[in-house]
């Protein structure tokens, strides 16, 4: 059967001289591997369509979808949403890098997420056309709402009483744990700010003022949690490019 879909795009290797096999994280399926034949075949009135399959692309999908099957493919693609500065601007590209590689390790089974895919298509489009201090905190609001989503919601607020952030157990406590995994001081407080913003608020978290030092704390410190709580998570390979970027 065909069906319809939005899609993202995580990676895309070459297939032969002229196709692809691209893997894409589906508004219906999940992450999905499809197989795109003569994407790289250009004519006097069709450019090279390759285009459509860098990571990050948000497209339209018409795809063939049996589930018995590892590999797909896909009948029509078209831009769901085109970027204006995302290819053009180092900040706002190293961070639509960093959430298509965070959601690669974090989703290893190829079920459906639909509030993940709506999060995710939302924060790819803010980090194209919102402010630069907005585009800044994307990550960590991104890296949060994933594992909310995913089911490891970090409970409680940071306050006078709770004002350590135990990783392991995922909850604001008041007393140091058994272990060396915990957050606290300025960076726990700002990650409780963080997590009281709904994502029909996101674009208030421009308001959350971090210095570099603080937001480097937070998304290390949360590559940790990630760790602690998805099997296999592994290590981002974009974190160290997006760290520096974000601290020039």
């Amino acid at each position: 059967m065909v069906f319809s879909t939005k899609g993202i795009v995580l990676k895309t290797t070459r297939y032969g001289d002229t196709s692809i096999i691209t893997q894409i994280y589906t508004e219906l399926f999940g992450i999905q591997s499809y197989l795109v034949k003569g994407v790289y075949q250009a004519g006097k009135r069709k450019p090279a369509q390759n285009i459509y399959f860098q990571p990050a692309a948000i497209l339209s999908l018409e795809v063939y979808h049996q589930p018995q099957k590892q590999l797909q493919f896909i009948k029509e693609f078209s831009w769901a949403y085109v970027y204006n500065q995302v290819l053009t601007n180092v900040k706002r590209h190293s961070v639509t890098l960093y959430v298509v590689e965070l959601l690669q390790h974090c989703l290893q089974q190829p079920e459906a997420h639909v509030e993940l895919f709506y999060l995710t298509e939302s924060v790819l489009q803010l980090a194209d056309f919102g402010s630069e201090k907005l585009v800044a905190n994307l990550p960590i609001y991104y890296t949060l709402q994933t594992a909310a989503i995913l089911g490891f919601q970090i409970q409680g607020n940071y306050t006078a009483h709770t004002p350590l952030l135990d990783l392991q157990e995922g909850y604001y406590t008041e007393n140091y744990p058994q272990h060396v995994y915990v957050m606290e001081a300025e960076v726990a407080e700002a990650v409780s700010q963080f997590l009281q913003i709904p994502a029909e608020h996101i674009n208030t978290i421009e308001n959350i003022s971090l210095n570099h030092g603080i937001r480097r704390n937070i998304l290390q410190s949360l590559q940790t949690f990630l760790q602690l709580h998805i099997p296999g998570y592994g290590k981002l390979k974009s974190l160290d490019i997006l760290q520096e970027i974000l601290s020039a």
